[in-house]
């Protein structure tokens, strides 16, 4: 009679947690931990990917279970809305750096040039320097540049950033292969970009994120950017 016991708690619990919204959210946080341990002891082999795992055994469990879909999406919901935020907080960091660096790119190319009496059509040939080649003439054309110049000057300003931009970085202590990856790609395009990725594919991953960022933001910026800096300065 009290083998039972240990066996009546459980089904109890079960049956409380089953009324409760909490079910979804306890489920699916118990199912992910499980399929991290899982993704861990498997190497981190992307067929153990720890989302697909975590799937099954929600579908599993919920099945065992006979408990609805909708009943468990009410304690899930929870983590559902979540996913709004994280995406905002992901995106926000790398939103500031693009921004920043597009910026710093431009106007200290377009500043440093008119302090040496470039003519306009150099410094609209400066401009685009830091995205890559096609982008690179296209938006220099656009705005009055001469696009083979601006090739010679994006190609140089790729090679500088994949000799120097280790350096740099290490100088102003910047370690995490992420940041200094997607800073490559916004400041010295896809040569800079081959470079991170001979250190590491994370490193790459984030550079060519970077460099791909940064073209669409440049062609779009430039055009407007630049005749309000000729006129400032």
């Amino acid at each position: 009679m009290h083998t039972h016991l240990p066996f009546a708690k459980l089904d109890a619990i079960w049956v409380y947690l089953a009324a409760s919204p909490l079910l979804g959210l306890t489920v699916t946080l118990v199912a992910y931990l499980i399929a991290l341990n899982i993704y861990a002891r498997a190497k981190h082999n992307p067929l153990a990917n720890p989302v697909l795992i975590a799937v099954a055994i929600v579908v599993v469990a919920l099945k065992i279970t006979d408990t609805l879909y909708r009943t468990y999406f009410e304690g899930a919901q929870f983590v559902h809305f979540l996913l709004g935020p994280a995406t905002v907080a992901l995106a926000l960091p790398l939103l500031g750096g693009l921004v920043a660096g597009s910026l710093t790119a431009i106007v200290s190319a377009v500043g440093i040039a008119k302090m040496f009496g470039a003519s306009q059509q150099t410094l609209a040939s400066l401009a685009p320097k830091s995205v890559t080649t096609p982008i690179a003439m296209a938006v220099a054309e656009k705005v009055g540049g001469v696009p083979s110049l601006t090739a010679v000057l994006v190609t140089s300003t790729g090679v500088f950033g994949a000799v120097r931009a280790r350096w740099i970085l290490d100088a102003v202590r910047v370690r995490e292969p992420e940041v200094r990856g997607f800073a490559i790609g916004v400041a010295s395009h896809g040569i800079g970009t081959a470079r991170a990725f001979q250190v590491s594919e994370m490193m790459g991953a984030f550079s060519g994120l970077g460099m791909g960022l940064n073209g669409v933001f440049t062609a779009f910026v430039v055009p407007v950017l630049l005749p309000v800096l000729l006129r400032w300065m």
